[in-house]
């Protein structure tokens, strides 16, 4: 799925690249979609200390420009030393916005660029009944693991390259830039070179529903 057809679908939504001013808007969705205990999952160990993938942090505005759906990837690695992959977390819309397709819209797009950057396989911890429609399954973690407590049937993968995950195990490891590393200017026109990030790294904790780690 690509922004032209996310556009017949939804109208009223544009899926953009997330810069610095939507940082606090963000942080207000995912409090209201995902509570207060979001800072303490497993996913955050991941992610505390680094920028989102380049290119691989979304938002969708609706039409009044207010952020009513959030999607960040983040460069891991599958075991020490081994192989690149992507854990996605969280895709979450606003509770307002639920049941409209936002956030079946922003995981289409966000498969979609991160197969076009070169990516192999994207892993998340979610409700594995709503992520299967996008081909995720747990068939290919269970020589994986989270760096702390998680559930074994929620942690699922999506190979982009077949076979990406075969012979994959360890436990997955940070390998993001680091916050303090130069980010590149966003640019919010997908397909046209990689869209950057400039936010600063938050925590996140266990999804409501179908938003995911």
């Amino acid at each position: 799925m690509n922004v032209e057809e996310i556009a017949k679908i939804l109208p009223d939504i544009v899926i953009v690249a997330e810069t610095r001013a939507d940082i606090a808007a963000r942080e207000a969705l995912l409090d209201r979609a995902m509570g207060p205990k979001r800072r303490k999952k497993s996913s955050e160990k991941l992610r505390r200390g680094r920028r989102p993938s380049e290119g691989l942090a979304l938002v969708a505005r609706d039409a009044k420009g207010s952020v009513v759906g959030t999607a960040r990837l983040w460069d891991v690695r599958l075991g020490e030393g081994g192989p690149a992959a992507l854990l996605l977390g969280p895709l979450a819309v606003d509770p307002a916005a639920k049941g409209t397709g936002i956030g079946s819209a922003l995981m289409r797009l966000a498969i979609a660029e991160a197969s076009r950057l070169g990516h192999r396989v994207i892993l998340l911890v979610g409700d594995a009944p709503y992520y299967a429609r996008f081909g995720f399954s747990a068939a290919k973690t269970g020589q994986l693991a989270m760096p702390g407590p998680y559930e074994r049937d929620r942690f699922l993968a999506l190979e982009l390259v077949t076979g990406a995950l075969d012979g994959a195990k360890g436990v997955l490891k940070a390998a993001g830039r680091k916050l303090g590393a130069p980010a590149r200017r966003a640019d919010s026109t997908f397909g046209k070179g990689g869209a950057g990030s400039e936010n600063a790294g938050v925590s996140f904790a266990r999804p409501t529903g179908r938003a995911a780690l």
